[in-house]
C-alpha cells in the first residue's frame, strides 16, 4: 500500500484515509473515499478549532486528536453522510487536499470559509 499523504496523525492512501487518534483513547478512524460526499476547507481560529487538540463543542464535529492544531489556521470538514462529521488539521492542507480531490468522488474545492464553532 502506497501512501500519497502522510503526516503524525492523518494518512491518505489508495484505499482511503486513516485518522489515528481519533477515537478515545487513540483509536483510528479509517474513511473509505466512496463514503466522502464533501469536503469543506475552513479557517481556524481560537473559537473555530484551533484552541482545542482533542473533541469538540460542537456536537455536528469531531476534531481527532492533534497537539499542533493551536499553531494550524487550516482545517477540512469531511462530509460522510453522518451526523458527526470528521475535523480534521493535517501538516500540509494542500497536499492533503489534492491527494483526497484526487480519490474521493466530490467537486472541486470550495474557497476556505470560517470554521464552525469548534
Amino acid at each position: 500500500m502506497v501512501e500519497a499523504y502522510r503526516d503524525r496523525w492523518i494518512s491518505c492512501s489508495e484505499e482511503g484515509i486513516q485518522v489515528r487518534g481519533y477515537y478515545f483513547p487513540w483509536g483510528t478512524k479509517r474513511i473509505d473515499y466512496g463514503s466522502i460526499r464533501g469536503m469543506r476547507r475552513v479557517a481556524m481560529s481560537a473559537l473555530h478549532g484551533n484552541a482545542r487538540i482533542w473533541g469538540t463543542g460542537n456536537f455536528k464535529y469531531w476534531a481527532s486528536l492533534d497537539p499542533k492544531r493551536p499553531s494550524k489556521s487550516v482545517a477540512f470538514i469531511l462530509d460522510l453522510g453522518r451526523r458527526i462529521s470528521p475535523f480534521l488539521t493535517p501538516d500540509d492542507p494542500d497536499a492533503f487536499e489534492r491527494v483526497v480531490h484526487a480519490h474521493a468522488p466530490i467537486g472541486p474545492p470550495d474557497p476556505t470559509e470560517d470554521a464552525p464553532f469548534i
